[in-house]
């Protein structure tokens, strides 16, 4: 089977750092991949917090993670604080991947990788929206 893999761009948007609690960590000793999806949610909410907006109201409109996918590099253990970067990349009609990468901050090592699809969604009519000109704006300089 094919392995996953996520070229990074050269700069990212945004960071910002999460530690890692006991809660998420598994039987193997370092952080579970379902937490990691959790803590990944955290940094695209202060993404979103970062540019004046909240998830359900990007000028006017919402999002929906359409996808995603990631690759692990190293492990990451209790303690440590992770360096989230994220970026908005590839955009399409109603919507963009959000690429972003986590770090070790003590030491920088490289946790993982991945991009989430997301799509602009009027939560009222119940169907995808065009992506806010203003964020794409914002977002793309």
């Amino acid at each position: 089977m094919a392995r996953v893999i996520i070229e990074l761009p050269e700069h990212f948007l945004f960071t910002t750092d999460i530690p890692i609690y006991i809660g998420h960590i598994n039987y193997g000793h370092h952080l579970d991949n379902a937490a990691l999806i959790g803590l990944l949610s955290e940094a695209r909410v202060r993404f979103f917090k970062s540019l004046g907006y909240t998830e359900l109201d990007v000028e006017g409109v919402g999002i929906v993670v359409a996808d995603a996918a990631m690759q692990y590099k190293s492990e990451a253990f209790h303690g440590e604080t992770l360096v989230f970067q994220i970026t908005p990349a590839d955009f399409n009609k109603y919507g963009c991947d959000l690429m972003w990468q986590a770090s070790d901050k003590a030491s920088g090592r490289e946790v993982a990788r991945g991009k989430t699809g997301i799509l602009f969604f009027d939560y009222t009519a119940r169907r995808p929206a065009p992506v806010p000109e203003g964020f794409r704006q914002r977002t793309q300089g």
